[in-house]
């Protein structure tokens, strides 16, 4: 893959005496690298994951435990997931909103906060207190 932004002629890469195939894509050591160099699908797609590890780990997360054990526990499975990688991000405004819109909604899943009970997110987080 050739990172640029700028569209030239395509170039043919050889190794071994084989064209290596140009994508637009590709994972490397877990993250998504794209052609691009953004990392909007990568911000994305590592929400997805964390939103799964908490899905995985719910039952746990809404039990009647300590509140500072699950807020632990929300750091070590879920967060974890979510940042790794990040070191080599560069976020756009769009991407730290989406940050922001999944800690509410890792937080009011834990705290079963139902969207219908109209609580703002100020609310939401002086009940989990972080």
């Amino acid at each position: 893959m050739r990172i640029s932004q700028v569209e030239g002629r395509p170039r043919k890469i050889k190794f071994n005496g084989q064209n290596l195939e140009k994508v637009k894509q590709f994972c490397y050591l877990g993250s998504l690298v794209t052609e691009d160099g953004r990392s909007c699908r990568e911000v994305r797609r590592r929400i997805a994951l964390g939103k799964e590890a908490f899905n995985k780990k719910k039952d746990l997360m809404q039990k009647s435990l300590s509140l500072h054990l699950r807020k632990r526990m929300v750091k070590v499975f879920v967060w974890s997931v979510v940042l790794y990688g990040s070191e080599t991000w560069t976020l756009q405004k769009e991407d730290i909103w989406r940050f922001e819109a999944s800690e509410m909604w890792i937080w009011r899943h834990m705290m079963k906060v139902s969207w219908t009970e109209h609580k703002t997110n100020e609310e939401v987080l002086i009940m989990v207190d972080s």
